[in-house]
């Protein structure tokens, strides 16, 4: 029965997906900074990196989802602390901030630990 790891890979794909297009979002701050056409693309362009690389770590997830899956995951852990203390010190408001770390790094995280589970499920014929 192969339902359980398909179902898996499917929301860590759909998981990864949107929150690529969450991250993505932001770099359209780059159009408010003002300059010319250019520079503003330019600006774009490199506030996408974050996007290109998580891009690319789907990517790997897609063709190998174990390594894949523990790329996303270590992403996601490693920036919750520095996400959190970040915004900790902007607003000084706990909730807020781990709502923030739920919306941003968390989705890898999870995303990452799906695929996992559907590499071992794969794995172990669940």
């Amino acid at each position: 029965m192969k339902t359980l790891p398909n179902t898996l890979r499917l929301i860590a794909r759909s998981i990864c997906v949107l929150a690529i297009l969450f991250v993505s979002l932001f770099a359209t701050d780059a159009f408010n900074e003002g300059g010319s056409m250019g520079q503003m693309l330019l600006h774009f362009v490199l506030h996408l990196i974050p996007s290109f690389i998580l891009c690319a770590c789907l990517l790997l997830a897609w063709k190998n989802e174990l390594w894949g899956g523990i790329l996303l995951a270590l992403i996601g852990a490693g920036f919750m602390p520095f996400i959190y203390y970040h915004n900790f010190q902007m607003n000084h408001n706990v909730l807020m901030s781990v709502g923030i770390v739920l919306c941003i790094p968390f989705p890898f995280f999870l995303a990452g630990i799906l695929f996992i589970g559907s590499w071992y499920g794969r794995r172990n014929k669940v």
